[in-house]
């Protein structure tokens, strides 16, 4: 068909999967597949120093922050992630809005009180995470599933993502001692998306290959030129309801 073209077999990789007891014929979450193939190519591929290569394109480094707000003694910790998790509000999102709340100092008082090794007792706390740095390729997960009372539910809210940002968005609010040392831009070439409900789902993607201006569709069956206003009919909204709503976004740094 003109236009179309089939995406090359992808039987071995499957297969691959399938051996490392991922079930067949199951839906799966595209997040927990994409850190499953990570945490696999770690654990098989012999060359140590290909393989910390693979890890670091899109390893994520944070440190996180808990403060007692009794004695004010700060614990931190470093962590890495290779997706950066945002959480949807219940109302009209921007990608922005999401990193923002995503790094927002947060109050854990009651039930969410945190153990102090110096108080010797759980006591109201702060919880916050600094961003140290960002790899050469940015995987976003807009967390779209959520338990309500144990009944898994998927929030259809809209989420407006810019084709091209700069890390400024990363520094809203913040001082200047946490803000990132430079500024660099980060360009979209990926974007995995949901279509359905928690029950019965299915996953496509929009792909910009590197250089090139145009975006293609890629589907099960085949792969057929897109548009940038394609892939922002997947930010999401009311009339958006069981259609396609994006997932993961992919963000490459720009050299």
């Amino acid at each position: 068909m003109r236009g179309k073209s089939y995406p090359a077999p992808y039987k071995d990789f499957l297969n691959c999967l399938y051996r490392q007891a991922i079930q067949r014929w199951t839906e799966q979450d595209a997040d927990e597949i994409f850190h499953i193939i990570l945490s696999l190519s770690q654990k098989q591929i012999a060359d140590a120093v290909l393989a910390q290569e693979i890890s670091s394109l899109f390893e994520i480094k944070v440190e996180t922050q808990v403060g007692c707000l009794n004695c004010k003694f700060i614990q931190r910790m470093p962590n890495s992630l290779f997706s950066l998790p945002l959480a949807i509000c219940e109302r009209e999102n921007s990608l922005e809005n999401c990193i923002n709340s995503f790094f927002q100092l947060q109050k854990l008082v009651d039930s969410e009180k945190v153990y102090c090794d110096k108080c010797e007792k759980r006591q109201p706390s702060t919880y916050e995470s600094k961003l140290v740095s960002l790899p050469p390729i940015l995987c976003v997960h807009l967390k779209r599933f959520r338990n309500d009372d144990g009944l898994p539910r998927k929030l259809y809210n809209k989420v407006a993502f810019p084709e091209t940002f700069s890390t400024g968005i990363f520094s809203a609010g913040k001082s200047e001692a946490d803000c990132l040392s430079s500024d660099e831009h980060y360009s979209l070439y990926a974007v995995v998306v949901h279509k359905g409900t928690t029950v019965s789902g299915h996953y496509t993607a929009f792909i910009r290959p590197n250089q090139e201006k145009m975006w293609y569709y890629a589907d099960d069956s085949c792969v057929r030129p897109s548009t940038w206003a394609d892939v922002q009919g997947t930010y999401g909204g009311y009339r958006q309801r069981y259609g396609e709503t994006a997932y993961l976004l992919l963000y490459r740094k720009k050299s």
